[in-house]
């Protein structure tokens, strides 16, 4: 025969599974976290700083 199987376990284990697929699905709507968007904002700003001052005046 089947092992018996704790219902209240496994809604637990259930509920648990369904939380940490909905954290993943945030994390990769809301992407990155504070410091890392912060990075990539700081380089871009400086890359456009950069492109700026070496163009030419007409």
């Amino acid at each position: 025969m089947n092992k018996p199987v704790n219902l209240r376990q496994h809604r637990k284990q259930h509920a648990r599974q369904e939380k940490r697929a909905q954290g993943d699905a945030n994390a990769a709507k809301f992407g990155e976290r504070k410091h890392q968007r912060k990075a990539r904002d700081s380089e871009a700003q400086r890359v456009t700083r950069l492109h700026e001052a070496h163009k030419r005046d007409d």
